[in-house]
C-alpha cells in the first residue's frame, strides 16, 4: 500500500473528490493508505475490496462514526450499532418502510409533491436544494409519524434544522458555538418527541409507521424500547433520509436541465445517483487485524470502501463524466454500482427514497418547466455534494 503526504489529504476538503482520489488511485493502486481527520485509513477503490469489507467479511469491520455526530443523532441509531440490536432495528425499520407500507402513502406523497411544486411555481428564484430539503423533511415526517399536529411537525422542523448545523462543525461546546446550539436543539427534540410518544402510547396506536413500530417492539426477553432509543432512531431515520434525498433531486434538476426529454424517470434516478455518488464513501474500523491481498490492515484502523471512485471508474462505466440514463439498459456488472452502500449495514429506505423522487419527478415532468438561474458549473461540499448555491431555479408551470 502506498503511504501518501499526510498534508495530502487536506485537498479532499478543498477539491473534486473525483481528482482527488483518481489521483491517489493513479500514484498508490486501488488500495492505499492515509491519514483523514487524524486518523490512519485504508482506501479501497476496487468492487472486490468493498464486497470484502461491506459483504463477505463484514463482520471484521464495524460502522464507525465522529463522536460528535453520535452525540447529536443518538448512540441508539442503528447505524451506530452491529449484532443483535442493530439486526432488530434494521428489521423494523424495513417493515415500517416495506412496499405494502408506503403503497398506502403514495397518495400523501404525491400532495406533499404538488403543494411544493405549487409553492416554487410563483416567478421567484429559489435554491432548489432548500426546497427539496423541505419536501424530504415534510415526507419523512410523514413516513415515521403518519398525520401529525401542525405544532409538532413545526417544532421538529425548526429544533432538526438547528441540530444538522452541528452535523460536521468543529465539536466546541462553548455557549453560542454552533455545536453547543446543537447540542441544545437535540435536548428540546427529545422533548417533543417524548410528548408524541406519550400521546401515542395514552390513544394505544397501533399504526403501521416507523414510530407505531417502535412503540410496539418486543424483543425475546420482552424488553421493550426506552424512549431515548426511539428518539435516537427517529433521528437516525432523519439524518439519512433528508440531505441525501435533497442532493440527488437537485442534481437531476441540474441534469435534466440540459435535456428536459430525457422522460425515463427510473434510469435518470439510477444515473444521476451515480453521477453525483452523494456518498462518496462509508467509514468502517477493523475489529481485529485484517489481511486482505497480502495487506495487513492493523485493528482500529479505519477503512473506506470509495463508491464514487468505483461509480467513476471507465472500467465499469464507459465515459463516467457523461450523463448517461440509458447505460442502465443493461445492469452494471456486480459491485460497480453501490449509492446506498452494500450489504448488512446498506440503506434499509433505499427503495421508498427512490419512491419518493419518482413521485416528484412524474408530477414535475408532466406539469412543470424550469430554467437554471446563474452559473451552476461548480460545486459545493457540506458535507454532500451539491450545486454551487443550490442551484438557483426558477419554475414554471404548464397549463
Amino acid at each position: 500500500m502506498g503511504w501518501p503526504c499526510i498534508g495530502e489529504t487536506l485537498q479532499m476538503y478543498t477539491q473534486d473528490p473525483n481528482v482527488f482520489f483518481t489521483s491517489k488511485q493513479k500514484r498508490y493502486g486501488d488500495i492505499f493508505k492515509t491519514r483523514i481527520l487524524g486518523y490512519p485509513c485504508v482506501m479501497l477503490a476496487s468492487p472486490e475490496a468493498a464486497r470484502f469489507v461491506l459483504v463477505s467479511q463484514s463482520h471484521l469491520f464495524k460502522p464507525t462514526y465522529p463522536k460528535s455526530k453520535e452525540r447529536l443523532i443518538g448512540p441508539s441509531a442503528l447505524f451506530f450499532h452491529t449484532g443483535n440490536y442493530h439486526a432488530r432495528m434494521r428489521k423494523l425499520v424495513q417493515t415500517s418502510f416495506s412496499p405494502e407500507v408506503t403503497r398506502k402513502l403514495i397518495a400523501d406523497i404525491e400532495t406533499l409533491a404538488i403543494s411544493s411544486l405549487e409553492s416554487w411555481a410563483n416567478g421567484q428564484v429559489i435554491n432548489t436544494f432548500h426546497r427539496m430539503k423541505e419536501f424530504a423533511f415534510e415526507v419523512g415526517v410523514l413516513l415515521i409519524f403518519g398525520q401529525l399536529n401542525k405544532k409538532y411537525t413545526d417544532e421538529l422542523k425548526e429544533n432538526y434544522s438547528i441540530l444538522k448545523k452541528g452535523y460536521n462543525c468543529f465539536p466546541l461546546k462553548l455557549p453560542g458555538t454552533a455545536y453547543h446550539k446543537s447540542l441544545m436543539a437535540r435536548k428540546r427534540l427529545n422533548q417533543i418527541l417524548g410528548e408524541i410518544v406519550r400521546e401515542r402510547k395514552e390513544n394505544k396506536s397501533s399504526a403501521s409507521n416507523l414510530l407505531g413500530h417502535l412503540l410496539h417492539f418486543r424483543d425475546e426477553k420482552g424488553n421493550i424500547l426506552s424512549e431515548e432509543q426511539i428518539a435516537d432512531n427517529i433521528i437516525g431515520v432523519l439524518f439519512a433520509a433528508q440531505d441525501t434525498t435533497a442532493s440527488v433531486l437537485t442534481w437531476i434538476l441540474k441534469y435534466l436541465s440540459v435535456d428536459p426529454k430525457l422522460l425515463d424517470a427510473v434510469k435518470v434516478i439510477l444515473e444521476s445517483l451515480r453521477k453525483a455518488s452523494i456518498i462518496s464513501f462509508t467509514f468502517r474500523e477493523a475489529a481485529v487485524d485484517v489481511e486482505y491481498e497480502g495487506y495487513l490492515i492493523p485493528k482500529g484502523w479505519k477503512v473506506m470502501p470509495l463508491f464514487r471512485s468505483i461509480h467513476h471508474n471507465p472500467e465499469f462505466f464507459a465515459e463516467p463524466g457523461n450523463f448517461d440514463p440509458f447505460r442502465f439498459e443493461n445492469p452494471p456488472k456486480a459491485n460497480t454500482y453501490m449509492p446506498f452502500g452494500s450489504g448488512i449495514h446498506a440503506c434499509p429506505g433505499n427503495e421508498l427514497a427512490k419512491l419518493e423522487m419518482l413521485v416528484l419527478l412524474h408530477h414535475m415532468l408532466r406539469k412543470y418547466r424550469w430554467e437554471l438561474v446563474g452559473s451552476a458549473n461548480l460545486i459545493q461540499y457540506s458535507p454532500f455534494p451539491i450545486p454551487e448555491n443550490g442551484l438557483r431555479t426558477r419554475f414554471m408551470k404548464e397549463f
